[in-house]
């Protein structure tokens, strides 16, 4: 559905991006991660033709960005992370009018009620707060029903109500075969929606994995137990490969001494940092 070879940008004589090579799958949600400032939401800019002064291929939907026309649009949807919206517009007026610019689109009323707005859908954008305004542009986005879907930080300032309402959403709109590009740096959001992921720091892709091959291949899960010794609560720490070995837990399994026990894996952040040396967050 994407293919990018020898991709190249920049907005100064200096590089910013340089070759940047990939390919996204269709019906998959790939991800880019990544700290702010490392390149996501410019290489979605480019990927939906808002940046088109780039050297190299970008082929999205079997277009050539760069000479993409009217109807390239027909087929993408966009959700940047601030908010595209007319102020002074209703939510209602607001999706109407962006409705006309497409030859067809979805059932607005189920759109705005899919999102909770469905009581706020008369109020003028300008009264909202910045969590309904991302909810609004977040279903903007989906208006025209279209086949590759673009997000920019879709959850970044939704309360954890809201913020799964929307991920349900992008998980139903991959079962509908759609294909989903989520820029982000919330490794949460990474790890629960994308098929892979593609870690970017400073313009350049440091590698492209899905979320649980990344996990599993450092093999730093670890085993935290606590338990009762001669009246006082120990607590321990094991590898999860090396557990065969720990008498001190088989013992405590085996007298029925086990308080509570769980099991860790790193998460894409500390994946994240290993490989880069930058941090998500």
């Amino acid at each position: 559905m994407i293919k990018v070879n020898d991709l190249e940008f920049s907005y100064t004589k200096n590089p910013y991006m340089k070759d940047l090579s990939f390919e996204v799958n269709d019906g998959e949600i790939f991800g880019f991660l990544g700290p702010s400032g490392a390149g996501k939401s410019t290489l979605q800019k480019i990927l939906t033709g808002v940046l088109s002064n780039y050297k190299g291929s970008v082929v999205v939907n079997n277009t050539e960005v760069k000479q993409a026309k009217a109807n390239f649009y027909e087929n993408i949807g966009v959700d940047f992370e601030f908010p595209s919206l007319y102020e002074k517009l209703t939510a209602l007026e607001n999706l109407k009018f962006f409705a006309s610019l497409y030859s067809r689109t979805q059932d607005i009323s189920k759109l705005i009620e899919s999102v909770g707005l469905q009581f706020d859908a008369n109020k003028k954008v300008m009264d909202y707060s910045k969590g309904m305004k991302s909810r609004l542009n977040f279903i903007k986005a989906l208006l025209h029903n279209p086949q590759i879907i673009f997000l920019d930080e879709p959850t970044s300032g939704l309360d954890p109500t809201n913020a799964k309402i929307i991920k349900d959403i992008i998980l139903q709109e991959k079962a509908k075969g759609k294909t989903i590009i989520l820029t982000t740096h919330n490794m949460y959001d990474a790890t629960e929606l994308c098929d892979r992921v593609a870690f970017i720091v400073d313009g350049k892709i440091r590698i492209i994995d899905t979320p649980r091959n990344l996990i599993m291949s450092r093999k730093k899960a670890i085993i935290e137990y606590s338990y009762f010794d001669n009246d006082k609560e120990l607590t321990s720490k094991i590898a999860l490969n090396e557990t065969g070995s720990d008498n001190t837990l088989r013992k405590a399994i085996s007298n029925n001494q086990i308080t509570s026990i769980h099991s860790s894996e790193p998460s894409l952040n500390d994946i994240f940092i290993e490989v880069t040396g930058r941090t998500l967050e």
